[in-house]
């Protein structure tokens, strides 16, 4: 069974960093992708970053985020610096994985909290 544990989320003060982790668990599977999306109170889940081979930002991140994999460890990494109070959110790990007992679909963590606020 496939399971993604996220951490690293928390409080900081604007213009802080953060840093979160999102490790995949299980045996028998393919990682064709990872990324990070948020959703902030009353809005829409949206992409922040991806990395499939090459990697994708949002605009409003552009600059201050870097995703990272660690493929050894199945490990997907978003560093957050300059970060601002519109980036306070719930921030869920996303990863499309091939099992041996199913194709490939996505998978998400259980999210984690980022609160950007003085």
């Amino acid at each position: 069974q496939v399971q993604l544990v996220e951490s690293g989320g928390g409080l900081v003060q604007p213009g802080g960093s953060l840093r979160l982790s999102c490790a995949v668990s299980g045996s028998g599977f393919t990682i064709y992708a990872m990324g990070w999306y948020r959703q902030a109170p009353g809005k829409q889940r949206e992409l922040v970053a991806s990395s499939d081979g090459r990697t994708t930002y949002a605009d409003s991140v552009k600059g201050r985020f870097t995703i990272s994999r660690d493929n050894a460890k199945n490990t997907v990494y978003l560093q957050m610096n300059t970060l601002k109070p519109e980036d306070t959110a719930v921030y869920y790990c996303n990863a499309r994985i091939r099992t041996v007992a199913l194709p490939a679909r996505d998978y998400w963590g259980q999210g984690t909290q980022v609160t950007v606020s003085s």
